[in-house]
């Protein structure tokens, strides 16, 4: 009993229940294990006894907190001794006395941000504490608007390098939005990878980074660099030969059929923009230089050392030299001298990045997009890279986040991956959270949160266990949701959670009570009401999103919910035979869509192809004919509800006509964002991620393709008559108003987009 309180007080769960009536006990081992990777000795009877009388000890002699966290209408009342004084001093250099009996539970005039309280007791006990103030919701979208879901790398143009970059996504935006009435384009994570070796590539999945703090310069555009235009003699003309190489490489995407080869863009990127480095920064180019250096401040100082320190030594940074594994050790502060031109280098990239994403979001709102670029916050990052190292003491040593065994998936699921130490972000006022989140927002009009749960608890699995051996340890979500909340605000920026599969019960509706907007994809939007589900394995019984999915493998990539486990049974089936919702019932407050990243596309779906490719590479662990069988049900419950809905006048067996129901429906729902998967509107068969692969099938590196397989650009995308037709539909059914009500412009150009001419403009 004394380890299950000690394990209680710090958050540390000693059972779960992966179905309804069924607890399974966490194995003494595990809450052992999770205990000391946060700093607490539970290994003997002795230690648990020490541990629980030091913690009350603590508790009496504490007068605050590490953290408060306060909103309006829910202020902290500190639990202090009579007569104790208090003093906030806000982040702009304030100072407001606070007297908790006279002013109630708040000092008047508190204003939104992260401040800092003094406590002064009677008896000479004093305390310091980080003070948040937030607001109550998030920033809500200014209108109801429809936007493309897009993977960059995917998104190859005339001038990509073999890979889409920002200025195709700058591109993009100023087209969707002025040409189709676009109002947000939700991206990958364009977090910085983790850099690849000789030995081993880079991983090019984008939710295993190496740094969720500064994005990766692989996703510039070389010639839009301004001192580009500068380069002359032998640097310019090395230049022109790396943009043949370049071209090279775009043209064996999207002409030969090659895959997207990150690495090898990065080397001709990398030389490039060295050459270019060269020329010398104009005064007011320095100057941006410099305040964008003090902005950043240490997180650019650790992620650019780390980055040259990984260009000798690997990214492996428990194997590098003595001291350098600590990024506050005297090794570490002799290397930042030795290696000073190089992390400048890397400093520059990071500038170099911000500046061009910034400007692709001032394309997008120039568009007249309301939102404009929503990115992607990965749920983790690589334990070897840039984060995992600076900062080592925030991150739990020993342990990775993952997945508990359900009915599902028997084995649970590890995805390598540090968790955050919910300790260690109080005790630092979350200022590590707060960077990540300052930093994502910098220039977005709206953040995606993957596995949003993650906010209120996660699963930790011990290094050298198997994930059935992992436990829940919670975090403080009043806490967790201030800190977005505040980062949003300042940034004037919604937010959407990734809310997918197993939820706890209660989530969903804290996380709308603070804005936070959910995820719906059409084919697991049904009535699971009265399905079987419990508080930690199955469904949570609500009616809108409520299946196993978005999970991921130990290889960082996302598990499908629709595909097979290893018990035959369907991830993505309706117990019971669950109708699928009609547009009316679902929630107002998310983003619809039809499929996402890890899903097969709308016509795989429609057709049945998503099961053929999981046949033809081994996956399916039922036969063909009951898989075929089994997602033909699926599929003709929602034709139904379409056809009843007058929404499919082509019919069914028209694919381009019933991939236009599918978003007429999803625009009928009252949610107030609704996405279309761009490789969806040109009939791209292939997913971008096949969830329990690996080197099976091309995850991440695969162009956006037409109906045939053939990779478009998106000089073609902007003329094919197929996109046009679909997005005449989008912008017929947007509300007089809204974003995207205005009809679609026609572009020059354009090749027989019959749509552009018969929608108003």
């Amino acid at each position: 009993m004394g380890r299950a309180r000690l394990a209680e007080l710090h958050g540390v769960a000693t059972s779960y229940e992966p179905a309804p009536g069924r607890t399974v006990r966490v194995p003494d081992e595990t809450v052992v294990a999770v205990l000391a990777a946060l700093g607490v000795d539970a290994s003997t009877p002795d230690a648990v006894r020490a541990a629980l009388e030091r913690h009350d000890r603590e508790e009496r002699s504490r007068l605050l907190p590490p953290c408060v966290v306060a909103r309006p209408g829910r202020q902290p009342r500190p639990r202090l001794p009579e007569g104790t004084a208090l003093r906030v001093e806000t982040e702009d250099g304030a100072v407001l006395d606070w007297r908790p009996g006279a002013d109630g539970p708040a000092p008047p005039g508190l204003p939104l941000g992260s401040h800092t309280v003094r406590a002064q007791a009677p008896d000479g006990r004093s305390a310091t504490a980080t003070l948040i103030v937030a607001p109550d919701r998030m920033p809500a979208p200014p209108a109801r608007s429809h936007g493309f879901l897009v993977q960059l790398y995917s998104l190859l143009s005339a001038r990509s390098w073999g890979m889409g970059d920002l200025g195709d996504l700058a591109d993009l935006a100023a087209w969707s939005g002025r040409a189709l009435g676009a109002g947000f384009l939700q991206l990958n994570p364009l977090h910085a990878a983790l850099p690849g070796t000789p030995a081993e590539p880079t991983d090019p999945s984008p939710y295993r980074p190496s740094s969720r703090r500064f994005p990766d310069p692989v996703h510039l555009r070389v010639e839009d660099v301004p001192e580009y235009a500068h380069l002359r003699g032998p640097a310019r003309r090395r230049v022109d030969e790396l943009l043949d190489q370049a071209a090279a490489l775009r043209a064996g995407v999207l002409q030969e059929g090659a895959l997207i080869d990150r690495d090898a863009v990065w080397a001709l990127k990398r030389e490039a923009l060295e050459l270019v480095r060269t020329v010398p920064l104009s005064p007011g180019r320095r100057a941006a230089y410099c305040d964008f250096l003090a902005e950043r401040g240490q997180a650019l100082e650790d992620h650019a050392i780390w980055s040259a320190l990984a260009e000798i030594h690997g990214p492996a940074w428990r194997a590098w030299p003595d001291g350098l594994a600590d990024p506050r050790s005297a090794a570490v502060a002799r290397a930042r001298g030795e290696h000073l031109d190089r992390a400048d280098f890397h400093c520059w990239l990071a500038w170099l990045t911000d500046a061009q994403l910034a400007a692709a979001q001032r394309a997008a709102l120039d568009a007249g997009m309301a939102i404009g670029l929503v990115h992607d916050l990965a749920v983790g990052v690589h334990p070897s890279g840039a984060d995992a190292w600076a900062l080592r003491d925030v991150f739990a040593s020993g342990m990775s986040i993952g997945a508990p065994p359900d009915a599902f998936n028997s084995r649970g699921q590890d995805w390598g991956l540090p968790p955050w130490r919910p300790d260690a972000l109080a005790a630092t006022g979350y200022a590590a959270y707060r960077d990540l989140l300052r930093g994502l927002l910098r220039h977005a009009g709206a953040l995606r949160i993957d596995h949003v749960m993650g906010l209120f608890r996660l699963w930790w699995v011990p290094e050298g266990r198997e994930p059935t051996e992992g436990c829940y340890v919670r975090y403080d979500a009043e806490a967790m949701l201030g800190v977005l909340a505040l980062e949003a605000h300042r940034a004037g920026a919604a937010v959407i959670g990734e809310d997918l599969g197993t939820v706890e019960p209660g989530v969903r509706e804290a996380l709308a009570e603070r804005g936070v907007l959910g995820t719906s994809v059409l084919w697991f939007e049904r009535d699971y009401t009265g399905a079987d589900g419990g508080a930690d394995g199955g469904v949570d019984g609500g009616t809108s999103g409520d299946v196993p999915s978005g999970e991921q493998s130990e290889q960082g990539q996302q598990r499908e919910p629709s595909e097979r486990s290893e018990q035959g049974e369907s991830r993505g089936a309706a117990p019971a035979r669950a109708r699928p919702l009609a547009p009316e019932e679902w929630r107002a407050d998310c983003l619809a869509t039809a499929t996402t990243h890890d899903l097969p596309s709308t016509a795989a779906r429609l057709t049945g192809d998503h099961v053929e490719l999981r046949h033809r590479l081994g996956l399916l662990t039922r036969p063909l004919e009951r898989e075929r069988a089994e997602d033909a049900v699926e599929v003709a419950e929602w034709l139904a509800l379409l056809g009843r809905l007058g929404l499919l006048p082509e019919g069914p067996e028209d694919e381009e006509g019933t991939v236009k129901a599918v978003h007429r429906f999803l625009l009928r729902t009252p949610a107030k964002l609704v996405g279309v998967w761009l490789p969806d509107t040109v009939g791209d068969r292939r997913p971008q991620n096949l969830p329990g692969t690996w080197d099976q099938y091309p995850n991440w590196r695969l162009p956006i393709a037409d109906a045939t397989g053939r990779p478009v650009s998106l000089e073609d995308l902007v003329a094919s008559p197929r996109l046009h037709a679909l997005m005449g539909e989008v912008t017929r059914a947007a509300p007089p108003g809204s974003r995207g009500g205005r009809g679609i412009k026609p572009t020059p150009g354009t090749r027989g987009a019959r749509a552009s001419d018969t929608v108003s403009p």
